[in-house]
This record gives structure tokens, sequence and C-alpha cells, in this order.
């Protein structure tokens, strides 16, 4: 059994960076849908017998010898077939149609199109002569239609900026309406997977889950798994899935390295071991951590040393619980997808983002992945679907190596504890003002700067914090959070009067590029 519906949209993945949201917006209409890459679709199909197929868009020249194409069989399997930009236009180049590249007309960034012809894409959404705004990026276009086509909308420097074959129900599009620059795109998107491809649009959270632990049971049978706990929202996501499909089966291994947020060590015991009732080993590796970082202010070598002793650590206690088969990892569906290069092979491999790198290999230990088809608002979502508390939940991204990397220059168990002061202050204050939730990530950072302070009639000479909040909505690009003057200057009072050691707070203003949304 797999975790999917049979109802269920392929997408072909032709290289753009912008993939990734076509999922999301069929998914917000309550149709599941995977990403397959252009040379591995056939297998996809197979395996999905999706109801529907759409043709992503992608950076090659549909007129370069040897550029992608779909495999032609999808064309005959009577099926809809939605093809946006480089989508639209292998798509018309398979069927018979040409496509030439656009020296005089092309088009990047918002346009506009006017609508020909009534079509079932836009059902219910535009009517013939009516005009709206697109997001366009392309330098090719189609100049002849294949047998069965016709245009139904046109824009200035595309005149088949959206053609239909009605009887076979293709439809190509040269804009891209998955991007948010295009206001009615997600509509658009909704209307082919619910309107033309008759899909019920009733994917949920409560569907995925049932199906998922039939899948972990299936997998596991009655064998053991282990599952490295982080803190964050992915690894707790994926053990309470887990739990509830082989109970003691799974046990839960939590390294402390000493570097966590104030009280989240004894958050995540509490919950695993008092609330679910889930076999957990605590490991305190405080002294270990700490002891290995000293003296250390390269950030790169902070980083791997954290990482190589987190799983030496968690290797060694894998052997004492012994026996297990399985290693559990809360890799998400963006970790998998593979990207396309322009030559038509995958220019990289599956990235490995999850806490435990290269323990499968060591361990000789097959893999438990329950989240690998979801994006991250999704695994909240299934979060509060088995019914995980919001502190854990909605909480915001926490990096592995923890307070390491927000405090620049050596770390040492004092300057951490500062910093877990200063940082619980600033989110307690974010909560207070009801902006938690509006914030991708804020935190503290705990800079190697002194400088003079006075407090009461006493000169001081003490460390200065940096806080940090960013809007974002995968954390590739961020922007600072906007906050007032009055709400800084409250939460820099109460972390000059109640933290030792810190005598001047500043906010960073740096959005993401260049900076990063971390600092170290």
């Amino acid at each position: 059994m797999t975790a999917h519906p049979n109802d269920c949209i392929l997408i072909v993945d032709f290289g753009s960076q912008v993939t990734q949201l076509i999922a999301r917006r069929v998914r917000e209409a309550g149709v599941y849908s995977e990403i397959a890459p252009f040379n591995a679709a056939a297998e996809a199909f197979e395996r999905l017998k999706p109801r529907g197929i759409i043709l992503s868009g992608g950076p090659a020249s549909v007129t370069d010898a040897g550029s992608p194409r779909a495999p032609q069989h999808f064309f005959e399997a009577g099926i809809p077939i939605l093809g946006i930009c480089y989508g639209q236009q292998t798509m018309c180049a398979q069927l018979g149609g040409s496509v030439t590249p656009s020296t005089d007309n092309r088009e990047f960034g918002r346009a506009f199109i006017e609508v020909t012809r009534e079509c079932s894409l836009f059902h219910g959404l535009w009517k013939e002569g009516e005009r709206h705004q697109v997001w366009m990026s392309h330098g090719d276009k189609v100049d002849a239609l294949p047998a069965g086509f016709h245009p139904v909308a046109a824009s200035e420097g595309a005149p088949f900026a959206v053609t239909a074959d009605e009887s076979r129900r293709f439809y190509g599009v040269q804009f891209h309406p998955e991007v948010v620059h295009t206001p009615d795109g997600a509509k658009l998107i909704a209307n082919f997977a619910r309107h033309v491809c008759g899909l019920a649009g009733d994917w949920s959270m409560a569907e995925f889950r049932a199906a998922k632990i039939a899948e972990i049971r299936e997998q596991v049978g009655d064998g053991k798994v282990i599952c490295g706990l982080s803190g964050g929202v992915d690894s707790a996501v994926a053990a309470v899935l887990i739990h509830e499909a082989i109970g003691d089966q799974l046990t839960c291994v939590f390294v402390d390295h000493g570097l966590m947020r104030m009280g989240e060590a004894d958050q995540v015991v509490g919950l695993f071991r008092e609330h679910y009732g889930i076999p957990l080993v605590h490991v305190n590796a405080e002294t270990l951590f700490l002891s290995g970082l000293k003296g250390e202010t390269d950030p790169e070598k902070k980083r791997k040393f954290i990482g190589k002793t987190f799983i030496d650590v968690f290797e060694e206690e894998a052997r004492k619980i012994g026996g297990a088969e399985f290693l559990a990892q809360g890799t998400l569906y963006p970790d998998v997808i593979e990207s396309v290069s322009f030559t038509g092979g995958p220019s990289v491999t599956i990235k490995s983002h999850h806490n435990v790198g290269g323990l499968p290999e060591r361990m000789n230990m097959k893999l438990v992945e329950p989240l690998r088809e979801l994006f991250k608002d999704e695994v909240r979502a299934l979060g509060r679907e088995l019914g995980l508390p919001e502190i854990f939940v909605g909480r915001h991204p926490f990096p592995g190596p923890g307070l390491a990397i927000r405090i620049p220059g050596e770390v040492t168990k004092e300057r951490c504890d500062i910093l877990r002061k200063a940082d619980a202050i600033y989110l307690e204050e974010i909560r207070n003002a009801g902006l938690y939730d509006a914030i991708w990530q804020a935190f503290a950072v705990l800079l190697p700067v002194k400088t003079v302070g006075v407090m009461g009639d006493g000169r001081t000479y003490d460390s200065v914090c940096a806080l940090r909040a960013v809007t974002s909505t995968d954390g590739m690009t961020a922007d600072i959070y906007p906050f007032d003057a009055a709400f800084l200057s409250r939460v820099a009072t109460r972390i000059v009067n109640e933290v030792q050691g810190i005598n001047r707070v500043t906010y960073d203003y740096t959005s993401k590029p260049p900076g990063t949304i971390e600092w170290e």
C-alpha cells in the first residue's frame, strides 16, 4: 500500500525553479499531487496511475537538440494534460506544432492577456473579452498549433498565450499560473484539477494519516524502529505518527547537546515520555559538546563538530538499544525532489536534510520516512491532525547546531545561558504582541562584542545582543519583520534589565539575500 490516493495528478518537472509551487496549488485544491523529473516520469505514471498530468516550465529551449520531452505515450493515455510555459511548448512540438525563439517580443514579468474564446480551464472564472494579469517568463513561443488546438487567450508577445484542445482535454498556458504574481493562477490550476480532471478535491490530512499508518505497519512488520528527536516539528510529527502505527516498537533518542532554547529539552522529554508514553532515551551530552567546542570560533568547524558528535552519540545509543532494523527520519518532500539540468539529467542527487545524516549507511539500517510526501505547512497540518500541542506544531525553525551558530565566536555554557534568557524574553514579547505566527523565524544572537554602558551609577562593560526576525514562505528568501519602535524598545529594556551580561541590544535589518537568516 502507498500513502497516495488513486485520484491524483502527476507533475512532470522540466527544471523550473517554481515546480514545487504547482504541487502546492494542486494540493491546495484538495487534490493529491506528486512531482517526477521528466526522465523518471514514465515510472511515476505507472506507479501513480494519475487522473491528470501537468507539464512544468523549465530553463531549456524546445528548439535545442536534445532538450527534454514528455513521454509520448502520455498524450495517448486519454487523460487531461496542462502544459505550463516550457510544458506548453514541448506539448505543441511533440503533437505536431512548432516553437520559435521570440527575438522581438520576449516577455518577462507582469503581462496582460485577453480572453478570446470560452474554455473549460476558465470555467466560472474568466469570460471572453476580459483582460487579466499574468506572470510571464519566456524567450521562446508557440507559433503554430497542432491539429485540434485553438487559441483561447493572447498577450502582446504571445498570440497563443492560452491554447486548448477541448476534445482531448489538452491545455497550454505560456504564463506561470502557479506564482502569486498571476492573481487568478491558483483558481486556474484548481479548475484543471477539479473541473477538467473531475477530481473531488477531498484529499485531506486525515486520509494521509490513515494511509501512511497502514504503510508503516506494512513496511516495518514486527521490526524495531529508532528515531532521532531534535526538538523540531519534523522529527516530532514523524515520531508520533510512527508510534501511532507500531506502538512500542519505536524508541526515540533525544541527544541533548546543551545548545537548546530555554526549557526546550524538558518540553521534548515531557511530551514524548509522559504525554504520549513513547519509549525515549534522553542523552544529556552537554559536557561532551561544550568541551569539544571550547576555543573554536570558526562557524563551519563548529557545525561539523556538532554534526559528527551527534552521529557518534546517536550511534552509541542505538547499539545499546539493539536489534533495530529501521531508522526513522523527518525528511520532507522538498528534500527529495530532484532538480533537472539543462542537458536533461538530474543536476543534483537527492539531498539529505535530516538530523542523522550518514547514519543509514554506517548502521546498515532501512529508512522509514513517513513525511517524505509532505511540504512543511502540510507537516504542521498533520501534527495538528495527530493532536500535537501548538507549541510544537507552530514553532519557528531551529537549526540543528542550536545556539552554537547564534553565538559567533567561542561557545561556552555561560554564553549559552545568557543567550537563552535573552531569547526567551524576546519570544515571550513576540507572543504577547500576537505576532509569533506572522513571523517565519525570530531569535536572539549573542555577539562577540562588548560595549560600555551605565547602570545606576556604575560603568558596565558587557555583551551586545542582536535581535533577528524575518518573514518568508520557504526560507530561501526572507525580509525583515517591521516591528514598531515601541516594541523593540520594550524588548531591549527587558533584556538589559533582566539578563546579566548584556548592556546593549540591536535589531538586524538585513534581508536574505544579501544576508542569511542565521548569523553563522
